[in-house]
């Protein structure tokens, strides 16, 4: 029997590890192809940032509001108790307020109302005023306040209605026989007060809203009066409240109230044409 010579011995030991190597790779192939398949990894989801809170802005305080509040501060001032949170809060705000007038028709050519209007159908002109009030400082009792000068404002008519517009007169307001309950002057007022330190281009120092136009006959409807939007902000008369309320003749009348206003516009409306008559930004020439 013939010895394998050490070439032969390194050969049939090659051949053996190539044999183990095409065996184990088969296998692995093998085994691969037949393994089930991994499941693919979930998608990772990253959550999309929450968007950030918009402040909401207040909406304006109206005809409703503003006589809501109104209400408040005279129920706590006739009852000896602090400014209502609420009163106290509407500080700043913004308002647009409606104030319906000459309602009931034309007034005399001589008439010493403070707003009213005329129409003269032969020439076919529209003439419309409305004179601010004007208050001193003890007419609210702010004798002691020396940084208040005056205020000039308006009456709120028909205090105890929300509506801005005039009434519609369909029948009767109240049964037959029976008068009418009546209050003696007015009870609500809106005003600007006017500081010592304050600009004074707003004051009208007596000075009336008034425009003159030509209307064609035709063209004319003052069936629902006129109006005034006055809008501007909330501001403090004194002691922290934007409302302040006096009874002059005792605790058994009722609380005569005025609105701290910063105005800064004045509009006068026809309420059925919606057409605007003027605009006064306060301060500054009619436009």
């Amino acid at each position: 029997m013939q010895e394998p010579s050490v070439r032969t011995s390194r050969l049939a030991i090659a051949g053996g590890f190539a044999a183990i190597l095409v065996v184990g790779g088969g296998g692995f192939f093998l085994g691969r192809a037949t393994a089930p398949a991994r499941p693919a990894p979930p998608p990772v989801v990253v959550p999309a940032p929450a968007p950030a809170p918009v402040p909401e802005t207040p909406k304006d305080l109206e005809r409703g509001d503003l006589i809501a509040l109104a209400q408040r501060a005279a129920d706590a001032f006739a009852s000896g108790e602090a400014v209502p949170k609420a009163v106290a809060e509407a500080t700043g705000r913004r308002f647009e307020l409606l104030l319906p007038f000459g309602c009931g028709g034309p007034s005399e050519a001589e008439s010493s109302l403070p707003m009213q209007w005329r129409y003269d159908e032969a020439g076919g002109t529209l003439r419309v005023s409305v004179k601010p009030m004007m208050w001193s400082k003890t007419d609210w009792n702010l004798g002691d306040r020396a940084d208040i000068d005056a205020a000039e404002g308006f009456w709120i008519t028909r205090p105890w209605s929300s509506s801005g517009a005039c009434p519609l007169r369909a029948g009767q307001a109240f049964p037959r026989g029976v008068e009418p309950l009546t209050l003696p002057g007015q009870t609500l007022a809106i005003a600007q007060f006017f500081r010592s330190e304050a600009d004074r281009d707003g004051r009208r120092n007596g000075r009336p809203f008034e425009t003159v136009q030509r209307v064609a006959a035709d063209k004319f409807d003052g069936s629902r009066g006129f109006r005034l939007r006055i809008s501007g902000r909330i501001e403090a008369v004194a002691d922290g409240g934007p409302i302040r309320c006096v009874q002059p003749a005792g605790a058994e009348q009722r609380p005569i109230c005025v609105i701290g206003t910063r105005i800064d516009t004045v509009r006068l409306e026809n309420p059925t044409s919606e057409d605007v008559l003027a605009t006064w930004m306060i301060g500054r020439s009619a436009k």
